[in-house]
């Protein structure tokens, strides 16, 4: 793999790609630790010292990396895209007009693609002015830190906040583009895979400071073994094989290959766990909102606030499954597959073509994605055992969704990177 590395380096067109990337990935960084207008940083960085924020902002600050609760220009960090570019893949399903531009090809992905970006830009807006609404209040970002994290509440200065940290979203869209045009791989995957690798060096530091350099080296070891298994699953998949029949045209055959459809064991990605962090953090957001103290406001702060609860757990523990098969349901479509696989000749050896063939894929799925929700779910709730093990926090770095995006950016990188060796009659990473 070293030797594949080297050559990859060894290869102009590829050196340039791969030193483009990393230039756009350290612009990305820096644009994170620049502070917002108007942002008091020295009660930033106070509170950031006082106290640890969990829940929705810790999910986006994870994705962010860190640059959220910094309040930078690239606070709202790749979350508005990712939120969108969901919105619009759940909308295909909905909305016939959507559906039709999937099926279209590159002109339909290319309106679509459109339509995400103004969803992003719009999104921006409401998330920075939600984000500039808390801030402006002391103690409402920071739970228990009562600096002025804006000194200046004018509107003015609220609407330059605003269009700022807007428009720091769209030049990570831009920068994104740029990677995926004229870098390696998909340019929004490694922009997350940066925010989300920055904050591994200052978690695996605290745990050493905190615990001491025996549960550190443990901590290091168990991060192995949990490596080495997301990355054996996230490449597990379950091949049915598609045989074509032999067409004859002319003078000339078609089809008689043999192929294989590939479901994956984590099917959905990171999606259901997403989904899951998001809907929990409501009922603690509308306790805060709210200020009540009556008895269900109570009892959400003692359950739903810390995260380590085991109501908590279990509840995240059973919407990841859930989210987990509809997520699939609604992108792998087992009618739609098995009409494609008709209109070329297509079949599944044993099985009739038509309603068997889909009944088949519906049960193969449905077998599979048992597995892979499970899965999902136990290793979401990694950082809630590591905050009860070694006392580090919810963003603990070998787990829930930090661990899944890093390891599945890596893989799907190595793997663009092999591929374009493979294009130069080069060795791969993989024998």
């Amino acid at each position: 793999m070293i030797a594949a590395f080297g050559k990859a380096f060894k290869t102009p067109d590829l050196r340039k790609k791969i030193f483009f990337t990393l230039s756009i990935m350290a612009l990305f960084r820096f644009g994170s630790v620049i502070p917002t207008p108007g942002i008091s940083y020295t009660n930033v960085q106070t509170c950031l010292n006082q106290v640890q924020t969990g829940g929705l902002f810790g999910l986006i600050n994870l994705f962010s990396g860190g640059a959220l609760l910094q309040l930078s220009v690239f606070a709202l960090g790749i979350m508005p895209y990712i939120t969108s570019s969901i919105i619009v893949q759940l909308l295909t399903v909905v909305i016939p007009r959507f559906e039709a531009l999937k099926k279209e090809g590159q002109s339909g992905t290319a309106k679509l693609t459109q339509y995400t970006r103004y969803l992003t830009i719009g999104l921006a807006i409401l998330q920075s002015s939600g984000l500039v609404a808390v801030a402006r209040t002391p103690g409402r970002l920071f739970s228990g830190c009562t600096a002025e994290i804006i000194p200046d509440t004018s509107w003015s200065r609220i609407l330059t906040m605003v269009v700022v940290m807007t428009a720091g979203t769209s030049v990570i869209m831009w920068l994104g583009e740029l990677i995926t045009d004229r870098g390696v791989g998909n340019g929004m995957s490694i922009l997350i895979f940066t925010s989300i690798a920055a904050s591994f060096p200052g978690q695996l530091w605290s745990i050493k400071l905190q615990k001491g350099l025996f549960v550190f080296l443990v901590v290091m070891a168990v991060g192995v073994l949990i490596v080495a298994a997301v990355v054996f699953v996230e490449q597990s998949q379950r091949r049915i094989p598609v045989q074509y029949a032999k067409r004859q045209v002319g003078s000339r055959s078609y089809g008689g290959a043999s192929t294989y459809i590939p479901i994956k064991v984590n099917q959905a990605g990171v999606i259901p766990v997403i989904f899951a962090s998001s809907l929990l953090y409501i009922p603690s957001l509308i306790v805060n909102l709210s200020s009540s103290q009556a008895g269900w406001a109570v009892w959400i702060q003692q359950n739903f606030v810390t995260g380590d609860h085991w109501t908590y757990v279990i509840a995240y523990f059973a919407m990841i499954i859930f989210f987990t098969y509809f997520y699939v349901s609604i992108t792998f479509n087992p009618e739609e597959v098995a009409e494609n696989m008709r209109k070329y000749g297509g079949f599944i050896p044993g099985i009739r073509a038509g309603r068997p063939t889909v009944e088949h894929l519906q049960y193969v799925l449905s077998r599979i994605t048992a597995p892979g929700s499970l899965y999902l779910a136990l290793v979401a709730i990694i950082p809630v055992i590591a905050l009860a093990l070694v006392g580090a926090t919810q963003n603990f770095p070998f787990g829930g969704t930090a661990i899944l995006i890093v390891v599945g950016v890596g893989l799907d990188t190595a793997k663009q990177i092999e591929s374009q060796l493979q294009q130069r009659s080069y060795e791969g990473f993989l024998r």
